[in-house]
């Protein structure tokens, strides 16, 4: 419980937090940025670590001359895209073994090809999206590893939307982390950038879901 709610406080104040890493450890800060990145989207199980918000205040810090911002951008996006190719791994590995059986409960051809189809033709877009809702974008890399999208497109997508992600939110944190205003109503950006895509996600999950019922 303790260790929630201190991974909790982090979340919310990551601001506050990562002054006072880059205060004790200095350049050891890039390493603990690219470990936060790489394993919330590398990882299926660790989904609820910070990402745009990290990213923001990246940004911010590196306006602030905290940090180095080609450095820090550097770092995240090697950290994105390596973190989204071992997710899309696990998932390719795992999911034929999953789903071997195929005529088991556990199994439905059918469904497979269709997923299999869906990110062959709309995956693309759903790669580069997924980069900007929590939670949703530690799961797509895996669900188009195990319906068996083609290694290639996912890469160049991974690549592409990775780039968006990091550089655009590390960028508006760089222009606007530091603004008066900004710094003010800091707590109330950090909690929108975490809710307003995970709300976004859920009402568009619920939109599709009444379409197809």
């Amino acid at each position: 419980m303790d260790i929630l709610l201190q991974l909790i406080d982090f979340i919310v104040h990551v601001d506050v937090h990562l002054r006072e890493v880059v205060a004790q450890y200095g350049a050891l800060t890039y390493a603990l940025l690219f470990a936060i990145v790489f394993v919330e989207t590398g990882l299926v199980i660790m989904p609820f670590l910070p990402g745009d918000s990290l990213l923001f205040i990246v940004g911010a810090l590196c306006g602030a001359d905290l940090l180095s911002l080609p450095l820090a951008m550097g770092v995240l996006l090697v950290a994105a895209i390596m973190g989204d190719q071992v997710n899309y791994s696990i998932g390719h590995r795992i999911g034929p073994k999953v789903f071997q059986w195929e005529d088991s409960r556990w199994f439905n051809r059918a469904a497979f090809d269709n997923a299999h189809d869906f990110y062959e033709k709309y995956g693309g877009i759903t790669i580069i999206l997924a980069r900007f809702m929590p939670f949703i974008r530690t799961f797509v890399p895996f669900v188009a590893g195990v319906s068996a999208m083609t290694r290639s497109k996912f890469t160049r997508y991974n690549v592409l939307g990775g780039f968006i992600w990091v550089v655009g939110l590390t960028l508006a944190g760089f222009w606007f982390g530091n603004l008066p205003f900004v710094q003010t109503h800091l707590s109330k950006i950090i909690w929108a950038l975490i809710l307003v895509p995970g709300l976004l996600t859920l009402w568009g999950a619920w939109r599709a879901r009444r379409q197809t019922s």
